[in-house]
């Protein structure tokens, strides 16, 4: 009998401008992408965890670490100007070409360390019912209260409202942290074509310190101060 799947997908090009070699770069005693990996596999409702890379040493870092890479990417998908959702949708469609049958894709930032296991599973049960369901967290500005834009008059306006709001009484908005992506099948495929706001979307709020994406040598540095101030992560 043909099982539908849960599985997680992490990207992870072996180029990066901004901090070189970040995916495999150590980080709190293993390399940066083992912990994504690592929380996938500890995550109960998870089939499989693939990674899709253009890099051999990455890859076998990533087999290494239990995940699965079932080839390099092609060129075209590596480029600094591709898109992520083309990379994933083509990853599952090499999966089923195989003849998995994929329910639900998890696509995990490799650089975003500090989320867990239990983010995971609480992002798949967030919103089971939405295309798709992104981790965020509360925003630091807020479009009601202190984010202003030039309006068609050449005058600065606030961003939304009337600014009558105090920020305690300001509708909540939510910045993506890029974390975790909960992608139904048919979902994913329809946002590889038309593109991520194209699907009815869900969102599960993580806390801000768990939040950080790391970019360069700054944000790796401070996620590893995190990881410190905050040992139940690593628990």
């Amino acid at each position: 009998m043909n099982t539908c799947l849960t599985i997680a997908t992490i990207c992870a090009r072996g180029g990066s401008k901004g901090l070189p070699g970040k995916n495999i770069r150590p980080f709190c005693g293993k390399p940066l992408i083992a912990h994504s990996i690592a929380q996938a596999l500890a995550c109960p409702a998870m089939d499989a965890v693939y990674v899709s890379t253009d890099d051999a040493t990455i890859a076998e870092v990533a087999r290494a670490a239990g995940a699965r890479v079932p080839f390099l990417r092609p060129a075209e998908l590596a480029i600094d100007s591709a898109a992520k959702l083309p990379v994933i949708e083509h990853l599952v469609l090499h999966l089923e070409a195989q003849g998995q049958t994929i329910a639900r894709i998890v696509d995990l930032q490799p650089t975003s360390p500090l989320r867990d296991a239990q983010d995971i599973t609480n992002a798949l049960q967030a919103r089971p019912e939405a295309a798709l369901t992104l981790s965020v967290c509360e925003a630091g500005d807020n479009p009601y209260f202190n984010l202003v834009e030039q309006g068609a008059d050449g005058w600065v306006h606030l961003s939304k409202g009337t600014g009558n709001t105090r920020r305690q009484d300001a509708p909540a908005v939510y910045a993506l942290n890029g974390s975790i992506y909960v992608w139904q099948r048919a979902a994913l495929a329809h946002a590889a074509e038309h593109g991520l706001w194209s699907v009815d979307i869900g969102v599960y709020p993580m806390p801000r310190w768990k939040s950080v994406d790391i970019d360069d040598l700054d944000d790796f540095e401070y996620a590893q101060w995190l990881a410190q101030r905050h040992p139940e992560w690593a628990a």
